[in-house]
């Protein structure tokens, strides 16, 4: 189902970049300073994009969660995430957009899936001078045109995911959960993710994996801090967010499409999840949305 969030190539544009590069490299000022220092929520459809904020302060918007962060910071976006910023006027960063192939390319010379399938932060830490040499280096290949420079653009960009691979592998707490059990909690993942509208019961997600549901409970709860159902019942409510913020679906049809059989049950779902009916979610997120954070004269952020 179509969110109703934008879905740009790149922010404020329908084509795609015009080069003919399977990535595109930009300073954070480059295009947030035509925006007003500011990039509204949006998503893109086959993109990846990497966002480094060196220096100077930014407001991150992913999905339904605002933070406010300093310059040593990275986040990585994947397709499809709602996402949006607002910088400082003083900031200094880079944002890498790769497009699908590329990551495609990754994931085969790696052998391995890559632990970034989605939105992900993390701090430079003791890896800034590290981070800072590879997009001073992308920058600098990226602009000009010389021989060997799409093999040498690949070798910069193959050197940042993996040191993201490396990361976000070494920060998850799966990482030392028994294999099959982590495979088991991945497909789990995967059938919600498609299935959640159809508000399957846990036992039907139990015998799509072949194990009981004492058996998925369990792994739920080692590997997510919560119940299996608590773990469908998060998605719907993700996705019920969504529509309330930025969409103009009525009650009913948010109902509908979440597999509610009447809207007083969705109301009464969304507001057991999230403490408020739907209706002030909406009222708030959509307040919230059109006058942003409020902004002394030099502190304008854009995201």
């Amino acid at each position: 189902m179509d969110s109703g969030v934008p879905i740009f190539k790149l922010y404020g544009e329908q084509r795609p970049w015009l080069t003919p590069d399977l990535l595109h490299y930009e300073s954070i000022a480059q295009r947030s300073s035509l925006h007003d220092w500011e990039i509204k929520p949006h998503r893109h459809g086959d993109l990846y994009q990497f966002l480094y904020v060196q220096q100077g302060e930014a407001q991150l918007h992913i999905e339904d969660t605002m933070s406010s962060v300093q310059g040593g910071v990275v986040q990585w976006v994947p397709p499809l995430c709602v996402h949006g910023f607002r910088f400082s006027r003083d900031v200094e960063g880079s944002v890498l957009t790769l497009a699908s192939p590329v990551i495609s390319r990754f994931e085969q010379a790696l052998g391995m899936p890559p632990a970034f399938g989605k939105a992900f932060r993390l701090s430079a830490g003791e890896d800034k001078r590290h981070l800072d040499t590879i997009f001073a280096a992308l920058a600098q290949e990226y602009a000009h045109e010389a021989p060997g420079r799409e093999l040498v653009l690949g070798a910069w960009v193959n050197l940042l995911l993996t040191w993201l691979q490396r990361q976000c592998m070494a920060q998850q707490a799966v990482a030392s959960a028994p294999a099959r059990g982590h495979q088991h909690f991945s497909r789990f993942s995967l059938l919600v993710e498609r299935h959640f509208r159809e508000q399957w019961p846990v036992q039907k997600y139990a015998g799509q994996l072949g194990i009981s549901v004492v058996r998925l409970n369990a792994l739920c709860h080692q590997l997510g801090n919560q119940t299996a159902l608590q773990f469908i019942h998060q998605r719907l409510l993700l996705e019920a967010k969504r529509n309330l913020i930025y969409t103009a679906m009525t009650m009913a049809q948010i109902s509908d499409s979440l597999g509610f059989s009447e809207p007083a049950y969705f109301s009464r779902f969304f507001r057991r999840m999230h403490g408020c009916s739907p209706n002030a979610f909406r009222q708030a997120g959509v307040a919230q949305l059109s006058t942003g954070p409020k902004r002394g004269p030099d502190s304008d952020r854009e995201g």
